[in-house]
């Protein structure tokens, strides 16, 4: 048990490195851990995992909202729908528990896509032009856009228990046109809801292990303070093709154990 315990703060501590270096949630790093170290079921795994990144994006969230990347009022539309679809695939999330396969499927696949997101980041690394005094602060982009990249935003987390940072931010960066460090604070800021919302449900529909939650919260808190100040002296790129090539494995790990179920 006491092993089990210095995992959980280990991987929460990781999670939040993660996090702070890249600006996602730490979902990808928690999940595998809960699943394939700790042997959690996946339901009981996806239930955890998001609240220990709502945690994770709570931190962050409000570490750039006080460095000014986070416009709350340009981000209404993108919370609100992501609110509404995170609300009814935590609803749904019940249906998909009783079908592991399909949880462990589902994340791989997700996985699959954020590990190759990560790897052509890192080796297509682009520096913008416009620094942050010079940048838009508020995200940019038309209401309609929005209401359409929120409520995709939210199918992940109600339905999976992860998070849509290394999703998010490249949406909110190419086809918005948002400046890197907006993209991240709006991609937490927006996020923190969902987790919110979905840990909420997962937690009263009792998907989620309080005892192994909250060592996890607490080193993603540690772990995202720690990554904060490492950003900006680390090069991301490098960090995202590692990373990348380490989720990739990753998401052949669950889409595995979704096969052969």
């Amino acid at each position: 048990m006491i092993q089990d315990v210095f995992i959980m703060l280990f991987a929460g501590l990781v999670a939040g490195l993660v996090g702070g270096l890249l600006g996602l949630g730490g979902g990808i790093v928690l999940m595998p851990v809960l699943r394939f170290v700790l042997g959690y079921p996946p339901e009981i795994a996806a239930g955890t995992c998001i609240l220990a990144v709502f945690c994770t994006t709570a931190g962050g969230s409000w570490r750039h909202y006080r460095e000014g990347h986070i416009e709350y009022r340009s981000l209404i539309p993108v919370i609100l729908a992501g609110a509404v679809t995170t609300l009814i695939f935590s609803i749904l999330f019940v249906r998909a528990a009783g079908h592991p396969r399909f949880l462990d499927l589902g994340i791989g696949v997700v996985f699959c896509v954020v590990a190759v997101r990560m790897i052509r980041g890192g080796l297509r690394h682009r520096v913008g032009r416009l620094s942050l005094e010079q940048a838009e602060r508020s995200l940019p982009g038309t209401t309609r856009q929005k209401l359409v990249i929120g409520a995709s935003a939210g199918i992940l987390p109600g339905l999976f228990g992860i998070g849509t940072g290394a999703i998010l931010v490249p949406v909110f960066t190419i086809l918005l046109g948002a400046q890197i460090k907006v993209a991240i604070g709006s991609s937490l800021a927006c996020f923190m809801v969902n987790a919110a919302i979905s840990s909420a449900f997962k937690l009263f529909q009792g998907f989620v292990d309080l005892g192994a939650a909250v060592p996890l919260c607490v080193g993603t808190v540690v772990g995202a303070n720690l990554g904060a100040r490492i950003n900006r002296r680390s090069p991301s790129s490098l960090l995202k093709l590692v990373f990348g090539l380490m989720f990739l494995v990753v998401a052949a790990r669950f889409i595995y154990s979704g096969l052969t179920k």
